[in-house]
């Protein structure tokens, strides 16, 4: 069955369920699904239930599909996604965001929880993304590329929307909340990176590192999506501290979770 075809059940099956039109999608990394829990008359899809949907294994996922209103925007939300280190295809990782561009979303809002790799940055930052290196090994577009879908070569020079990112600097400036602004290197994880690896990362410009992200938004600029990215630095990278850990991660978004859900909500509102 070609993607087309996929694309094609899954949105008549979630329109069936009630799904209408949305105007952004949104992605909530670990420990940042709480977000869905605030849609207004939301309808809850669970991922078994969705045809050609994979399902999240990891922890602090929730595995569901939450559609309805947030600030005024019709959203579909991603409670928990799909990493390349769970052993799924780069075809499959990205396959919700196929799913938001086939259900004429027009932008999507990525969240993660990363390393910080820029010594500047603490644990509970929030940081912009301003750009991406792809260090996976591998990209979701590679084979065939579906014309309709999205052009063989994407431009990736402006892959997170500037008028976006300036929109959620003003709403952080104007509540008072301390937003980091950098670049997300993606590994394919799922070991946490060396202390080589993080000085290597530095040396390259990155300010954060994490196992997500870089192949959704490849396939969002691909679809022509728009796209707005928040990372919470949940630690600081190898080398950095101590030890690394997943409960750490989980931890730290919770402590910030209120600052997290007051960006994403007041920027979508603003946008």
């Amino acid at each position: 069955m070609s993607l087309k075809e996929k694309l094609v059940e899954t949105a008549s099956f979630m329109k069936e369920k009630g799904v209408k039109e949305i105007d952004f999608g949104l992605i909530l990394g670990s420990g940042l699904g709480e977000l869905a829990d605030e849609i207004e008359d939301a309808v809850v899809i669970s991922y078994h239930e969705i045809p050609h949907f994979p399902v999240s294994t990891v922890v602090g996922h929730a595995g569901q599909l939450v559609y309805g209103t947030l600030s005024g925007k019709k959203v579909l939300a991603l409670q928990g996604r799909f990493h390349y280190y769970e052993g799924h295809s780069m075809q499959t990782v990205t396959y919700p965001v196929r799913v938001m561009a086939a259900m004429k979303a027009h932008s999507i809002i990525v969240t993660n929880a990363c390393g910080g790799v820029n010594t500047t940055f603490s644990p509970g930052d929030l940081m912009l993304i301003t750009d991406q290196i792809n260090f996976m090994g591998a990209n979701p577009l590679i084979g065939a590329n579906e014309e309709e879908m999205g052009p063989r070569f994407p431009d990736m020079s402006q892959a997170y929307n500037g008028d976006y990112r300036n929109k959620a600097k003003e709403v952080a400036e104007k509540h008072g909340l301390h937003l980091k602004e950098g670049v997300y290197m993606g590994f394919s994880g799922p070991t946490y990176e060396t202390p080589a690896e993080i000085h290597m990362a530095r040396t390259l410009g990155a300010d954060a590192v994490g196992m997500s992200t870089v192949p959704e938004v490849i396939v969002a600029v691909h679809s022509g999506l728009k796209v707005l990215g928040i990372s919470c630095i949940t630690n600081l990278a190898a080398g950095m501290q101590a030890t690394l850990n997943h409960e750490e991660v989980v931890e730290t978004t919770e402590r910030v979770k209120t600052e997290f859900k007051a960006l994403v909500k007041e920027t979508l509102a603003a946008l």
